[in-house]
């Protein structure tokens, strides 16, 4: 039987994570420091927390349900506790990524991350709601084994499938990787994206334009043209009238070699850095 503990249980995603982990063939040992937290962890599972010391002692995997800028600092805390073989699963590139994890050559550490539900999916009733996923909603995920026998890989992967369920494809990639795809991509590039949406959508709205019609417009128009742009609609093309509009505007929103600032090393390294450290950030 395979042991959990499961750090940071009381908080948003450890519920999450230990309300699927529940009727698995996984042992969990929820950890839990405030007891507002615990208060939660028991009124949404029944989980009653145990001691962090025993816990991780005894565990086969720590699943680090814990704020990135924490996870280099717990980590740290805990890795004298953690047994030899044991591994460590981060839900985020940001720590290991940033060089936060202490050096302990008979550890694995593995890092996973959810895709959330597709834009583009087949769900219906009340799981169209879950964005998130995790709850009802299929989506994908991401998995790297940073470090530790490739044998353990396949073990954590079904930790991670289990808490992510229910889970589709699992892409397995670098701990690089995973950080040029979140933060660089998808937060970087496609939550500024999606901010500016909104704000031109706004300035739609004070132009004059009635809101619920523009929200309406954009957001119907974005469906055919991310569907184009990913070739979900192969026989779908944009206008002549849209390819000129897009020609005169990239070089009037975009500034040259954006793309080269975004995503090179160095940047992505001082991205996840500054997540890590954010007073230093500031």
């Amino acid at each position: 039987m395979t042991r959990i503990a499961l750090l940071g249980a009381g908080g948003k995603m450890g519920v999450r994570l230990a309300t699927n982990l529940m009727d698995t063939k996984f042992t969990v040992s929820p950890v839990e420091p405030s007891e507002a937290g615990r208060d939660r962890l028991v009124a949404a599972t029944g989980l009653q927390c145990t001691d962090k010391n025993n816990a991780i002692r005894d565990a086969d995997v720590v699943l680090m349900a814990t704020p990135d800028r924490l996870i280099g600092k717990i980590a740290h805390e805990i890795i004298a506790d953690v047994k030899p073989g044991a591994a460590i699963i981060m839900l985020d590139a940001a720590a290991p990524h940033a060089g936060e994890l202490p050096e302990r050559n008979d550890v694995t550490y593995f890092v996973t991350h959810p895709c959330h539900p597709p834009i583009f999916n087949d769900e219906e009733g009340d799981t169209r709601l879950d964005f998130f996923g995790g709850v009802g909603a299929k989506q994908h995920i991401v998995c790297a084994l940073m470090q530790g026998p490739d044998e353990h890989y396949a073990m954590c992967e079904e930790v991670a499938r289990e808490i992510y369920k229910p889970v589709m494809r699992s892409h397995r990639v670098t701990v690089e990787q995973m950080a040029i795809l979140e933060p660089a991509l998808s937060e970087t590039v496609g939550a500024t994206f999606a901010l500016a949406l909104r704000k031109a959508t706004d300035e739609a709205v004070k132009r004059g334009v009635p809101e619920q019609a523009a929200h309406d417009f954009i957001l119907g128009h974005l469906n055919i043209e991310l569907a184009i742009a990913f070739g979900i609609f192969p026989e779908g093309k944009f206008s002549d009238g849209a390819l000129h509009a897009i020609r005169e505007a990239e070089p009037q929103i975009f500034r040259d070699g954006w793309l080269d600032r975004v995503f090179a090393p160095e940047a992505v390294l001082q991205s996840v850095k500054d997540i890590c450290q954010p007073d230093e950030a500031a």
